[in-house]
């Protein structure tokens, strides 16, 4: 086998392979032997048919498959020879430039090559670290929380008040055109939660069933819904239910429902706050998890295969129309254009990249007693989690989400020993959010 290396551009490669024809009728041969031996052909025992016969019959078959694997070997024996890391996949094609001999079968493969990449200074970069703790305040507010989600519902005798449900259609214009999102049907609001646009809140108090209301209402100019962004939308609002709530109280008969044994509320608060202590942590992580990837991303220098980038737009579309799917959307309605995930791709592919080369030149590999120590954690909020161990044991598949969850970390944690690092005083609500609303 010969092999010469072309480079067609900064990642673009081209290798030239010619293997001996010899090699190949060889294998041919042997095949067809072996075929022989076994193949069943009407008139002749087992074993006892004519090699003619049986090149008449397969040969045309296995020459192609001797062909397809003489190339993926020989592909792979150059790809070792010239030490190239493939990206993607390699596109095989006819020789580019065959020479005048005759006596080989001369092929091209095209291929781009993982890219260098230079990391930058890490040093210099600046990550945030949330100083917080649970409080009792915290405790409390998770404890409304989940009385508000245990309330019960009667007619309200007067008109919608704050911690109402508010059942009402309505329909939003603009410049009399309806936009997307601004029709609803059965909805239901409560009010001073806050879910709502604080025009749209003020609107529905005071309101009682069968009541209409025809209301102006600007939308913020960083409004999220870009297409209403800035603008001033007209909305026909009907009532057509109020309830007030119910909230039960604090109580042994609370706790209980929510699987305290003893009853006891003290208990009930130490569950919450462990809860909380439990959430809080993985926010935290999640926080320097973002800031880690986002100075990766902005500090190393390298060229983006094309293969991956396009290999994974391909991903996230199909991704993106299952969920579309799964919600409902039927698939010839689906609309998706590659250039919608371009970016998303290209950062994906990057710090797969980026990760990848600071985990070989690190040693930042998944040890086994982290991924233990992952998976035990998990089972913890299972109600055996000796069984749960085993089962994520049982076969070695199970294992990679956490493998790949060590690996984040220890990169992680890599980057933050190198990084300045600010300790920000913070509080559970800057950090984890109001509880009970998203």
């Amino acid at each position: 086998m010969q092999s010469t290396l072309e480079n067609l551009g900064e990642l673009s490669r081209r290798l030239n392979v010619a293997v001996p024809l010899a090699q190949i009728d060889g294998e041919v041969g042997k095949r067809l032997a072996r075929l022989a031996k076994s193949v069943k052909v009407p008139g002749f025992r087992p074993g006892h048919v004519p090699l003619k016969m049986v090149e008449k019959q397969y040969g045309s078959q296995v020459r192609s498959d001797v062909i397809s694997d003489a190339v993926q070997a020989s592909f792979a024996d150059a790809v070792r020879e010239q030490n190239l890391r493939i990206a993607g996949y390699p596109r095989i094609e006819p020789a580019a430039n065959p020479s005048a001999a005759d006596g080989a079968l001369e092929f091209s493969a095209v291929f781009e090559v993982y890219p260098d990449i230079v990391l930058g200074d890490i040093a210099a970069a600046t990550i945030e670290r949330p100083q917080v703790e649970v409080t009792p305040a915290d405790v409390d507010r998770t404890l409304e929380v989940l009385r508000r989600q245990r309330a019960t519902f009667h007619p309200a005798p007067d008109g919608a008040a704050s911690g109402d449900r508010v059942k009402v259609d309505f329909t939003g214009t603009i410049d009399g055109v309806a936009f997307a999102g601004g029709q609803a049907t059965d909805f239901d609001i409560v009010v001073g939660e806050g879910r709502m646009l604080p025009e749209f809140e003020t609107a529905v108090t005071g309101m009682r069933p069968g009541e209409q209301k025809t209301f102006d209402l600007a939308f913020p100019a960083d409004y999220h819904g870009k297409d209403v962004a800035g603008k001033t939308a007209r909305f026909e609002l009907t009532v057509k239910d109020v309830a007030r709530p119910d909230i039960p109280p604090l109580d042994s008969a609370f706790a209980t429902a929510f699987g305290i044994k003893s009853g006891e509320v003290d208990d009930l608060r130490t569950e919450v706050e462990s809860n909380l202590q439990i959430e809080l942590k993985r926010k935290i992580a999640t926080l320097l998890r973002d800031q880690v990837m986002r100075v990766l991303r902005e500090r190393a220098t390298l060229v983006l295969p094309k293969s991956l980038v396009e290999g994974e737009v391909q991903q996230l579309m199909r991704r993106m129309a299952g969920q579309l799917q799964q919600q409902g959307v039927k698939a010839e309605d689906i609309k998706l254009e590659p250039t919608m995930f371009e970016k998303q791709a290209e950062d994906r592919v990057a710090l797969g990249l980026i990760l990848g080369e600071i985990v070989r030149n690190e040693s930042l590999e998944a040890k086994p007693e982290q991924v233990k120590a992952m998976v035990r954690e998990l089972a913890q909020t299972y109600e055996q989690p000796d069984a749960v161990v085993r089962w994520h044991y049982e076969k070695p598949e199970r294992l990679a989400d956490f493998e790949n969850l060590a690996v984040e970390h220890n990169v992680v944690t890599w980057v933050l020993g190198k990084a300045q690092v600010k300790d920000v005083p913070a509080s559970f609500e800057d950090v984890v959010g109001t509880p009970g609303r998203q």
